[in-house]
């Protein structure tokens, strides 16, 4: 019999993830997939069709190898070498199709995709492992070359077909789109209205600009390498050395219209409109920076070298933060949801927020969801890996749903509001600039009726961090990095 297929052994639900996710993209590269739809679907396991595909069709067994796939004791913790059983049939059978044809080159190759030790389970360690933990990009890269060396067959004609027809027709569909309006929150925070202009400021070496930068200063200032931007007209430009107080003048001052930024212009000498907009993003950016700082956050370094802002018992109030949703009635009770709490008996996990500044398609940020961990519920770990783990068997464990996501953005929004219920920061002397308390949110005429059986993970959630410009690839953005306290 011909072998043309892989075939993906998981923990459901827990794994339902990363599965389809990897057999979307093996699909989208003309490989032949099988992954158990049944259980995606919430239906029972068709153990004829699993026997006859690893029996006669499969050529590759890819186990998705994570700590879901062991049985765990009553105080959930994991028993090492012993597989669930479902997981447990099917690798005991590919083992034994892997002994008897002997053309079947690394039958069974092991997925680790939360960092799992090694040896988990008898004879896991003589088994080929190609690790995802890091980053699933980087695990697929490697699967890839390992299936092309072993010359596994693919089909120009397969391309995003199976998959896609399943996907569209199966899995969305059974899952509820329907007609009713209904009303989506975005992941964009949008600036309202800014001041007409920022100016560049212009020094003759970035040891004078980094001196500016580094004072107190009473409104936001951002760096750029020898160049400060701010919305501040004139803003301080004295400095206290040995020789006592003296003034640093720049070598050039520009004015840029934010109209002008954003409706293009054109110019050949610094400021271009290409430095212009990375001026205007990085001080959005340090804007964002001081609105969290103000408001006692602290902040952690994310792998893609971007901060990451969650709140500490000491800027909460209540743990619980207390919130209603626009458009509901009088009569419906405000929500509340935590931002924080006790993790594993003695850690913490924190909800963190970062933001990406944008200039279309409107002005703003670009915010997006993270967990941190710490062990006192102030400073977050350092270990990037470890906090990934976590991350990721937290979000499982809570099982939670896009909805859960949408009520911690808008939680932590809220509770970014003074003592007056204002989200507001001072640009320069005469302007004020004051955020909502909302995303952005748009009506739509119809919804999506999103499966509400906690006993399953949510299939597309993505806790990754996406490395993301944060200006021109040409520019040099140095920006003052604050410790992780808050004095």
């Amino acid at each position: 019999m011909n072998r043309t297929t892989i075939f993906i052994s998981h923990a459901t639900p827990e794994d339902n993830d990363f599965t389809i996710w990897l057999a979307s993209r093996l699909q989208l590269l003309g490989f032949n997939v099988w992954i158990d739809k049944n259980c995606l679907l919430g239906g029972e396991k068709f153990w004829e069709e699993i026997d006859h595909t690893i029996r006669n069709g499969s050529i590759k067994f890819l186990l998705v190898y994570s700590k879901n796939i062991f049985q765990r004791t009553e105080l959930g913790e994991i028993i090492p070498g012993k597989l669930k059983d479902g997981i447990y049939k099917e690798y005991s059978f590919a083992e034994t199709i892997g002994k008897q044809q002997k053309g079947l080159v690394d039958f069974i190759t092991l997925m680790n995709i939360d960092g799992a030790d090694y040896n988990m389970f008898i004879g896991a360690d003589r088994l080929i492992q190609i690790p995802f933990y890091k980053n699933w990009a980087d695990g697929f890269e490697q699967l890839i070359k390992k299936l092309e060396k072993d010359s596994i067959p693919q089909s120009e004609e397969k391309k995003d077909i199976a998959f896609g027809n399943w996907y569209e027709n199966e899995l969305i569909v059974k899952n509820g789109i329907i007609k009713r309006k209904e009303l989506y929150y975005s992941n964009w925070w949008q600036i309202n209205q800014l001041p007409e202009s920022f100016y560049i400021y212009q020094f003759q070496t970035e040891k004078q600009s980094k001196l500016i930068y580094l004072k107190d200063n009473a409104f936001p200032i951002s760096k750029i390498s020898n160049c400060l931007s701010s919305f501040d007209n004139s803003i301080d430009l004295h400095i206290e050395d040995e020789e006592g107080i003296v003034e640093l003048k720049p070598t050039a001052k520009f004015e840029i219209s934010i109209k002008d930024v954003l409706l293009g212009f054109e110019k050949e000498k610094f400021p271009t409109q290409k430095d212009a907009e990375n001026h205007l993003k990085v001080l959005l950016k340090r804007i964002f920076h001081l609105l969290m700082k103000n408001r006692k956050m602290f902040w952690c370094e994310m792998s893609n070298k971007k901060l990451a802002y969650y709140h500490t018992p000491a800027s909460l109030v209540s743990l619980r933060v207390k919130f209603k949703y626009p458009f509901k009635s009088e009569k419906v009770k405000p929500k509340t949801k935590n931002l924080l709490g006790t993790y594993q008996h003695s850690n913490y996990w924190h909800y963190a927020v970062s933001a990406k500044p944008i200039l279309t398609p409107l002005v703003g940020y670009s915010l997006k969801n993270h967990l941190t961990f710490s062990d006192n519920g102030f400073k977050s770990w350092e270990d990037k890996d470890k906090i990934h783990s976590h991350r990721r068997s937290k979000a499982k464990l809570s099982r939670y749903f896009n909805e859960d996501w949408r009520d911690f953005l808008c939680a932590f929004i809220n509770s970014l509001s003074n003592s007056e219920g204002k989200i507001e920061i001072p640009l320069n002397n005469s302007f004020i600039l004051s955020m909502s308390s909302w995303t952005e949110m748009f009506w739509a005429d119809f919804g999506f009726l999103e499966p509400c059986d906690k006993e399953r993970q949510g299939l597309m959630n993505d806790y990754y961090e996406e490395i993301e410009s944060e200006a021109s690839d040409k520019t040099e953005v140095i920006e003052e990095i604050d410790e992780n306290s808050i004095e």
